[in-house]
Protein backbone atom coordinates (compact mmCIF):
# COMPACT_ATOMS: atom_id res chain seq x y z
CA UNK A 1 0.00 0.00 0.00
CA UNK A 2 2.93 2.24 -0.68
CA UNK A 3 1.90 5.56 -2.40
CA UNK A 4 -1.05 6.23 -0.86
CA UNK A 5 -2.09 8.55 1.33
CA UNK A 6 -4.02 7.22 4.61
CA UNK A 7 -4.36 11.01 5.94
CA UNK A 8 -6.76 11.88 2.91
CA UNK A 9 -8.73 8.70 2.40
CA UNK A 10 -11.10 6.78 4.66
CA UNK A 11 -10.27 3.12 5.20
CA UNK A 12 -13.04 1.80 2.64
CA UNK A 13 -11.62 4.28 0.33
CA UNK A 14 -7.74 3.28 1.14
CA UNK A 15 -8.53 -0.74 0.98
CA UNK A 16 -10.26 -0.48 -2.10
CA UNK A 17 -7.76 2.17 -3.72
CA UNK A 18 -4.50 -0.67 -2.63
CA UNK A 19 -6.21 -3.71 -3.44
CA UNK A 20 -7.46 -2.56 -6.94
CA UNK A 21 -3.93 -0.88 -7.87
CA UNK A 22 -1.51 -2.65 -6.43
CA UNK A 23 -3.01 -6.32 -7.05
CA UNK A 24 -2.51 -8.87 -4.28
CA UNK A 25 -1.97 -7.28 -0.58
CA UNK A 26 1.68 -6.71 0.29
CA UNK A 27 3.54 -7.83 3.72
CA UNK A 28 2.20 -11.04 5.02
CA UNK A 29 -0.54 -10.91 2.28
CA UNK A 30 1.90 -10.99 -0.33
CA UNK A 31 4.31 -14.52 2.03
CA UNK A 32 0.74 -16.39 2.12
CA UNK A 33 -0.33 -15.37 -1.75
CA UNK A 34 -3.29 -13.87 -0.34
CA UNK A 35 -5.96 -12.83 -2.88
CA UNK A 36 -8.46 -10.20 -2.09
CA UNK A 37 -12.47 -11.38 -2.66
CA UNK A 38 -14.22 -8.58 -1.43
CA UNK A 39 -13.79 -5.57 0.18
CA UNK A 40 -17.27 -3.83 1.20
CA UNK A 41 -18.31 -1.56 4.19
CA UNK A 42 -17.87 -3.58 7.23
CA UNK A 43 -16.71 -6.63 5.64
CA UNK A 44 -13.31 -7.73 4.24
CA UNK A 45 -12.83 -11.77 2.59
CA UNK A 46 -9.32 -13.04 1.91
CA UNK A 47 -8.45 -16.27 0.41
CA UNK A 48 -5.19 -18.50 -0.03
CA UNK A 49 -4.75 -21.52 -1.67
CA UNK A 50 -2.92 -24.03 0.97
CA UNK A 51 0.44 -25.75 -0.06
CA UNK A 52 2.86 -27.91 1.57
CA UNK A 53 4.99 -24.72 3.19
CA UNK A 54 1.96 -24.38 5.39
CA UNK A 55 2.66 -27.60 7.01
CA UNK A 56 2.88 -28.31 10.46
CA UNK A 57 4.80 -31.00 11.97
CA UNK A 58 2.19 -33.40 11.49
CA UNK A 59 1.72 -32.74 7.97
CA UNK A 60 -1.46 -30.57 8.19
CA UNK A 61 -2.18 -26.80 7.25
CA UNK A 62 -0.48 -24.72 10.67
CA UNK A 63 -3.01 -23.18 12.79
CA UNK A 64 -1.57 -19.74 12.11
CA UNK A 65 -2.82 -19.74 8.51
CA UNK A 66 -6.41 -19.56 9.81
CA UNK A 67 -4.77 -17.19 12.40
CA UNK A 68 -3.38 -14.61 10.13
CA UNK A 69 -6.44 -14.70 8.10
CA UNK A 70 -9.06 -14.13 10.65
CA UNK A 71 -6.67 -11.27 11.93
CA UNK A 72 -6.26 -9.94 8.35
CA UNK A 73 -10.20 -10.27 7.18
CA UNK A 74 -11.36 -8.74 10.71
CA UNK A 75 -8.81 -6.17 10.78
CA UNK A 76 -9.67 -4.71 7.53
CA UNK A 77 -12.94 -5.39 7.71
CA UNK A 78 -12.58 -3.18 10.77
CA UNK A 79 -10.80 -0.84 8.89
CA UNK A 80 -13.27 0.06 6.58
CA UNK A 81 -15.15 1.63 9.05
CA UNK A 82 -12.77 4.04 9.75
CA UNK A 83 -12.31 7.63 8.74
CA UNK A 84 -9.33 9.72 7.01
CA UNK A 85 -6.63 9.43 8.99
CA UNK A 86 -7.94 6.91 11.55
CA UNK A 87 -5.71 3.75 12.09
CA UNK A 88 -6.44 0.76 14.56
CA UNK A 89 -4.51 -1.81 15.82
CA UNK A 90 -5.48 -5.59 17.22
CA UNK A 91 -5.57 -6.14 20.83
CA UNK A 92 -6.90 -9.29 21.03
CA UNK A 93 -7.59 -12.04 18.98
CA UNK A 94 -9.87 -15.71 19.62
CA UNK A 95 -9.60 -17.98 17.28
CA UNK A 96 -11.76 -21.76 17.50
CA UNK A 97 -10.68 -24.13 14.89
CA UNK A 98 -13.35 -26.39 14.04
CA UNK A 99 -11.04 -28.99 11.83
CA UNK A 100 -7.61 -30.15 10.79
CA UNK A 101 -6.81 -28.89 6.97
CA UNK A 102 -4.73 -31.06 4.30
CA UNK A 103 -1.58 -28.81 2.69
CA UNK A 104 -3.65 -30.03 -0.69
CA UNK A 105 -7.37 -28.56 0.52
CA UNK A 106 -6.84 -25.96 -1.91
CA UNK A 107 -8.48 -22.86 -1.23
CA UNK A 108 -9.32 -20.87 1.88
CA UNK A 109 -11.60 -18.33 2.53
CA UNK A 110 -11.59 -16.08 5.36
CA UNK A 111 -15.07 -13.26 5.33
CA UNK A 112 -14.48 -10.89 8.61
CA UNK A 113 -17.85 -8.49 9.77
CA UNK A 114 -17.69 -6.04 11.90
CA UNK A 115 -20.07 -6.22 15.01
CA UNK A 116 -19.44 -2.98 16.65
CA UNK A 117 -17.32 -0.34 15.90
CA UNK A 118 -17.45 2.81 18.79
CA UNK A 119 -15.00 6.15 19.10
CA UNK A 120 -11.81 3.67 20.94
CA UNK A 121 -12.47 0.09 20.21
CA UNK A 122 -13.92 -1.84 17.76
CA UNK A 123 -15.20 -5.65 17.85
CA UNK A 124 -15.33 -7.90 14.74
CA UNK A 125 -15.92 -11.79 13.81
CA UNK A 126 -15.03 -14.12 11.19
CA UNK A 127 -15.30 -17.60 9.82
CA UNK A 128 -12.31 -19.62 7.41
CA UNK A 129 -14.47 -22.04 5.36
CA UNK A 130 -13.10 -24.83 2.69
CA UNK A 131 -14.06 -24.80 -1.27
CA UNK A 132 -16.64 -26.69 -0.22
CA UNK A 133 -18.24 -24.61 2.15
CA UNK A 134 -17.36 -26.09 5.91
CA UNK A 135 -16.26 -24.37 8.18
CA UNK A 136 -12.79 -24.57 9.05
CA UNK A 137 -12.19 -21.99 12.16
CA UNK A 138 -14.13 -18.98 13.55
CA UNK A 139 -13.03 -16.42 15.70
CA UNK A 140 -13.07 -12.86 17.13
CA UNK A 141 -11.70 -9.48 17.60
CA UNK A 142 -11.60 -6.57 19.52
CA UNK A 143 -9.81 -3.54 17.89
CA UNK A 144 -8.37 -0.43 18.99
CA UNK A 145 -9.11 2.78 17.33
CA UNK A 146 -5.95 4.98 16.60
CA UNK A 147 -6.95 8.39 16.26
Amino acid sequence: MTGLDPTTMSGLELLRTAFDNAGPPSGIGKLLGMAVRAVDEGTVSFAVTTSPDFANPLGSVHGGICATLLDSAMGCAVHTTLPAGVGYSTLEIKVNYIRSVPIDAGELVAIGTVIHRGRTTATAEGKVVDSAGRLIAHGSTTCIILG
